[in-house]
């Protein structure tokens, strides 16, 4: 297997069905080939996760033994089942019933073609996935497992592929499981869509929320030493263009080193913590003397969720795509649909937020820069500035939508700005809604969706369609195929489906 992978220290077993019957000269070729299966599968160029091939299983309690010890291992996130030959399938059920780890049936075989000029009955017997695997398949049903289903040889990078999509999915699962979150203050007030029920998603997803005093981080901006703080203006001096007035000599010097205070005692709070994401609100300052901007930046450069004005859900969801989307190019950034262009014919959304974007979308070396904010009632703050780097993204939000939670995609295309922006002094993003603003702003108005989403050039639908099938969480798509008639019908199915499934 590869040494090095982009999300490390996980793991996916790979486990394969088979039965005593066939006798041993049989289970030690099911076992060769079905190591050479995970390792071709492992070595695969996407895959982000080691594949860690388990022994041949032929009973029901080996089976057992291995879905329990999969539920045991954090580093174990999720399991693939492969049935080799015909591995009758009630010696599942006592492991299936007791597994708690995200499961992906492949449903492939040893060989991509057949001999067709040397294939005998000995060639039928050891290569029955064919049969096998939908015995497989109907326990599964049987039983109700979640589960995801890959059919097709795994030297297709198509195969390969959709199995790392559901692997960085559940990467994403594995990291909601032990989440921290640190809210600064509360939400925004009077604002709906960034309450929520904490309670419910810490045992829906896992992840703890909990609320700390503004004051509480001002005591860790105001101990940063100043000699940390010299050093880190000079890391900023060489990773961005800096404006002439925030350099050494200029008069707004003290603006930058304010803002490294910042950066420098919000990212040790977090450590400390064990903290992986957070919130702070405009609303709720305390002592600080600028609403952090550059500092939120950097820190979801980093891979830390956040949300503005409290949103603790978009930093929760923010986080858990930068874990799904570790290694891959594209970016991933908390976002607002801010304002939109209405010309007939070229309708496209601006996105932005007051300073809180991640630079991991910016198309070029950031401008970092001071401005006044008319909010806040503090100095002016620090942010960097930039445009967004072209090409398809998704944008998606995550709503409480009282009985539960509804994750809401849309698929888009990241532009170019029509002409420049030079009197809006924020991180932005241009983007032409799927399948166009009109359809998309209805659906996503219809859904209820949030107004702070994340917006991603790395992760796509798949992957979110993987993480929300893992979570037990509705999910609902806007893409090219969407009509409001269709979509509509679809958030009064899902209605019915997930009051169903929770039961009376």
């Amino acid at each position: 297997m590869k040494a090095l992978k982009a999300i490390e220290g996980r793991e996916v077993w790979f486990l394969t069905g088979s039965q005593g019957l066939y006798g041993e000269d049989t289970l030690r070729q099911v076992a060769v080939q079905s190591c050479r299966i995970a390792e071709t599968l492992g070595d695969s160029p996407g895959m982000p996760v080691h594949i860690v091939w388990k022994p041949v299983l032929t009973d029901a309690g080996a089976i057992r033994r291995v879905c329990l010890d999969a539920n045991a291992d954090d580093a174990c996130i999720g399991l693939i089942a492969w049935m080799h030959t015909f591995s009758p399938a009630k010696m599942w059920i006592s492991g299936l019933d007791a597994l708690r780890k995200p499961l992906l049936h492949l449903h492939t075989q040893a060989n991509a073609a057949l001999p067709w000029a040397s294939i005998d009955m000995d060639f039928m017997n050891l290569n029955q996935a064919a049969h096998g695997d939908r015995e497989f398949g109907h326990i599964q049903s049987r039983l109700g497992v979640a589960r995801k289903t890959v059919a097709g040889h795994v030297t297709d990078p198509s195969v390969a592929d959709r199995i790392a999509s559901w692997a960085r999915a559940a990467a994403g699962r594995a990291e909601l499981r032990g989440l921290k979150l640190a809210r600064f203050g509360d939400n925004m007030r009077d604002v709906a869509v960034t309450e929520g029920d904490k309670v419910e998603a810490q045992l829906r997803f896992g992840v703890s929320v909990n609320t700390y005093g503004v004051n509480d981080l001002v005591e860790a901006v105001d101990a940063a030493a100043d000699g940390e703080i010299t050093e880190l203006v000079k890391e900023y001096e060489d990773t961005y263009r800096l404006a002439p007035e925030l350099r050494a000599d200029g008069d707004r010097h003290e603006s930058l080193r304010y803002a490294a205070r910042i950066e420098l005692g919000l990212r040790g709070f977090l450590a400390d913590g064990g903290f992986q994401a957070f919130t702070t609100n405009f609303e709720d300052l305390g002592g600080l003397r600028q609403l952090p901007g550059l500092a939120v930046q950097r820190l979801m450069a980093d891979g830390y969720g956040f949300g503005g004005e409290g949103d603790w859900k978009t930093s929760v969801l923010l986080r858990t795509l930068k874990v799904m989307s570790a290694g891959l190019v594209g970016g991933t950034s908390f976002m607002e649909d801010y304002t939109y262009h209405l010309e007939p014919g070229r309708e496209l959304i601006l996105g932005a937020h007051m300073l809180e974007v991640c630079p991991t979308i910016a198309s070029d070396v950031p401008s970092c820069e001071v401005h006044p904010l008319g909010i806040g009632g503090r100095e002016d703050p620090v942010r960097l500035v930039f445009d967004a780097r072209t090409g398809p993204a998704i944008v998606v939000g995550l709503a409480d939508m009282g009985d539960r939670f509804r994750m809401v995609v849309n698929e888009i295309d990241v532009v170019e700005p029509l002409e420049p922006l030079p009197h809006l002094p924020v991180a932005r993003a241009v983007w032409q809604p799927r399948p166009n603003l009109r359809t998309s702003t209805e659906a996503w108005l219809t859904a209820g969706a949030p107004h702070h989403t994340v917006l991603s050039g790395a992760i796509g639908t798949e992957e979110l369609a993987d993480l929300a099938d893992m979570l037990a969480t509705e999910l609902l798509v806007i893409d090219a195929d969407t009509t409001i008639r269709q979509f509509t019908k679809e958030i009064r199915w899902n209605q019915a489906y997930h009051r169903l499934a929770q039961g009376f």
